[in-house]
């Protein structure tokens, strides 16, 4: 019995929602009109366009002109500017701007030339630890010679050994130097493409 007056509640409430919705579907509203309609309201009301500010779109957008974001010219700053200072303004941004390039081209030069000393230092180590490698293979390969020219060996390793260590140091040293001009180079204001 529960069961089936639950059972009748619950579709009693269906009942009611559905035919609430159905009257709110039923009786349109008067005053709503569409977004659309509204700007085109406006657009032609000649009297709501002066009381509202100025509104760039893409109807009204300058093409020809240059939008100001920062707000209007002076007038007396506007009567005052020669055409001359404008190109005198000009050369000397230009100027600046070739002197900026040059500059730079100029650090590019040093960090392109420290990156190929590195480059260098660093075959000339792979090649002297390629050299020590095939003569220590060589002389543990041959026990006779390794007794024979023990002492020999031992002199050769030294030097090959303190031969490695300097150009590890010396690519490191390269290396510390690459980084501490480039910091310098983004400090002097190089773009990061050309210091990288």
């Amino acid at each position: 019995m529960k069961r089936i007056i639950l059972i009748g509640f619950v579709f009693a409430s269906f009942a009611a929602l559905v035919s609430s919705a159905a009257a709110q579907a039923a009786a349109p509203a008067q005053d709503q009109s569409s977004l659309g309609d509204y700007a085109k309201k406006i657009r032609k009301d000649p009297g709501t366009a002066k009381a509202r500010p100025k509104v760039f779109d893409n109807d009204n957008l300058p093409t020809e002109d240059k939008l100001s974001v920062v707000g209007q010219q002076s007038a007396a700053n506007a009567a005052g500017a020669a055409p001359s200072d404008d190109k005198n303004a000009a050369s000397a941004a230009d100027d600046d701007q070739a002197k900026k390039q040059a500059a730079w081209k100029a650090w590019q030069t040093k960090l392109t030339a420290q990156k190929d000393s590195i480059d260098l230092a660093t075959r000339e180590l792979d090649v002297l630890q390629r050299e020590y490698q095939i003569r220590a293979a060589a002389m543990y390969a041959d026990a006779g010679n390794r007794m024979r020219n023990e002492a020999q060996w031992d002199k050769q390793d030294a030097d090959y050994k303190q031969k490695i260590s300097d150009k590890q140091k010396a690519v490191e040293d390269a290396k510390q130097k690459l980084g501490d001009m480039q910091e310098e180079a983004r400090k002097d204001g190089v773009p990061s493409a050309m210091v990288d």
